[in-house]
C-alpha cells in the first residue's frame, strides 16, 4: 500500500463501470483519485490537478485516448506524467500506436489487480520530476485555450489526410469521425474552429480544387476527372463545378489546350 499511498491518479474513461472498478481498487491502496469522462475532459483535469499518473481508456467520445495522449505528452506542464492505456486490445499494432503517441504502458481489460498495482508502482518510481513552470496565471488561461485548439488541429489534420487519400471514394462523416477517434458532431466542430467550414464543405472544396488542377494540367477527360474526385456522374460533377467556378468543366478545360507538365498541387 505504501507504494501508492497519497499518489494522485487521474482515471480517464467514459465507461462508468470500468472507471469505478479500478477507482475502488486504487482508493483501497490509498490513492487520491480524480475522474475524467473523455479525452478533452482528461486534458483539462490533468492540467488542473497535476496527477502523478494517468490511466487512460483508448476508445472514448469527443477525443479518444490516442489524441489526448499526444496533447498531454507535448504539453510542458504534463509531459512528465506517465500515461498508461487501459484497453482490451491485444493486437501488437494497437499497442505500438499507443506507445508512439507517448504512453508508457498498457493494462489489459479485464483487470488483474496485482498487475495494475505493479505497473503503476513501476512507472511512478521511474517518473521524471517536473520542472518548475515559468509562467503566470494568464499564461495558464492562454495555454488551456491552446490545448483545446491543439485537439481541433489534431482531429482536422488527421481527417484531412484521410480525405486527401480517398477523394474518389471518401468516407462518410460518421466513418471519418470513427477513423480519427471522435464523433461526427465533434469533428465538424473541429473543422469549423480550424478552417471555418464543415467537413462536407471542406471535402467539396478540395474536390473542386483538385478537379481544377487536373483540368488545367492534364489531358484527362472530364468523365475521368469526375470519377477521380468522387462524382458518380459527369453531369453531377459539371453542376458542382459550375456552381463553384461559374463555368462548365469543358469550357474551363478549353482555356488550357496545352496542359502544363508537372505535378498536381495539393490543396492547402
Amino acid at each position: 500500500m505504501d507504494d501508492l499511498a497519497g499518489k494522485k491518479i487521474l482515471i480517464v474513461d467514459d465507461a462508468e463501470a470500468d472507471r469505478m472498478l479500478i477507482s475502488s481498487y486504487l482508493l483501497h491502496q490509498g490513492c487520491r483519485i480524480f475522474h475524467a469522462l473523455d479525452g478533452v475532459d482528461g486534458i483539462h483535469k490533468a492540467r488542473l490537478v497535476s496527477p502523478d499518473l494517468i490511466l487512460m481508456d483508448v476508445e472514448m467520445p469527443e477525443c479518444d485516448g490516442y489524441a489526448a495522449c499526444k496533447v498531454l505528452s507535448s504539453d510542458p506542464l504534463t509531459s512528465n506524467v506517465p500515461i498508461i492505456f487501459l484497453s482490451a486490445y491485444s493486437e501488437p499494432e494497437k499497442r505500438v500506436q499507443g506507445l508512439l503517441v507517448g504512453a508508457v504502458d498498457y493494462i489489459n481489460k479485464p483487470y488483474v489487480f496485482d498487475e495494475v498495482k505493479l505497473r503503476i508502482a513501476i512507472h511512478l518510481r521511474n517518473r521524471i520530476p517536473q520542472k518548475k513552470p515559468d509562467h503566470n496565471e494568464y499564461d495558464v488561461v492562454r495555454q488551456n485555450s491552446e490545448q483545446v485548439n491543439h485537439i481541433d488541429n489534431i482531429l482536422y489534420h488527421s481527417a484531412r489526410i484521410h480525405l486527401l487519400n480517398s477523394l474518389s471514394d471518401a468516407p462518410g462523416l460518421q466513418e471519418l469521425a470513427r477513423l480519427v477517434g471522435t464523433n461526427s458532431k465533434r469533428l465538424n466542430a473541429a473543422f469549423k474552429n480550424t478552417v471555418g467550414v464543415t467537413v462536407y464543405e471542406y471535402l467539396r472544396e478540395i474536390r473542386m480544387n483538385e478537379a481544377r488542377e487536373l483540368l488545367t494540367n492534364t489531358h484527362l477527360s472530364v468523365s475521368t476527372i469526375a470519377s477521380h474526385v468522387g462524382f458518380s456522374s459527369s453531369a453531377n460533377f459539371s453542376t458542382a463545378f459550375k456552381e463553384r467556378f461559374g463555368t462548365s468543366p469543358i469550357k474551363f478545360k478549353n482555356q488550357y489546350p496545352s496542359p502544363v507538365k508537372g505535378s498536381v498541387k495539393e490543396c492547402q
